[in-house]
């Protein structure tokens, strides 16, 4: 820990720009778990086929009152064109496409800033080296002959601290991009699909 303090503490001021991005990438992070992860979490066969269960009985109304109890995207969905429901086949279609088009963008808000910010981690990193080598190679030419090789390697060191943080940074967030991507586009593509059976529904009564 103290090694960690110190490589940190001789980081130089690029170490809390990059810290900035760490905290910046937890925070969009635990917001889309919790968004994507306890939000939209339903179980999706039993709610479809109970809503497919009461239309097919002619309880609509029962159907989009289950519906509203929950907030995810797929029942809410479900029920903008259930609330529809009557008005004619086109009229049902536009509610879901409209109710679409409002949640998916939702399940899939924030999660490109986890790559972007991966990049700039990164770019920060060999930023903070450059710019520490920069100083090292200085700090060298004015330093005693004998003392040139001890200060270059210790200044080099020093320098390698920031791309070594800011890999540090920009390896999970990738991994947490790739992971809340795949689950995002895994929702979307069981919303489309349970969509898809309840439109098949409504429209064939």
């Amino acid at each position: 820990m103290e090694y960690i303090s110190l490589a940190f503490k001789n980081g130089g001021p690029f170490m809390y720009v990059i810290l900035l991005t760490l905290v910046l990438a937890i925070t969009i992070i635990v917001e889309r778990f919790l968004y994507i992860g306890v939000k939209n979490r339903i179980d999706t066969a039993t709610f479809v086929n109970r809503v497919i269960e009461l239309v097919r009985a002619g309880s609509v109304a029962r159907a989009v009152e289950l519906c509203s109890m929950s907030r995810a995207a797929l029942p809410t969905i479900a029920q903008a064109g259930l609330r529809a429901y009557g008005q004619g086949t086109k009229e049902v279609q536009n509610a879901f496409e409209l109710a679409a088009m409002a949640e998916i963008p939702k399940l899939e808000r924030r999660t490109h800033y986890l790559s972007m910010i991966a990049n700039v981690a990164t770019l920060l990193g060999l930023l903070g080296t450059i710019v520490g080598l920069i100083q090292s190679f200085q700090s060298v030419a004015q330093a005693d002959s004998s003392q040139k090789a001890a200060l270059l390697s210790a200044g080099i060191s020093v320098a390698m601290n920031t791309t070594a943080f800011g890999l540090i940074v920009a390896i999970p967030c990738m991994v947490f991009h790739s992971y809340i991507q795949s689950k995002t586009n895994t929702i979307i593509d069981e919303i489309n699909e349970n969509i898809a059976r309840i439109y098949q529904r409504i429209t064939s009564k």
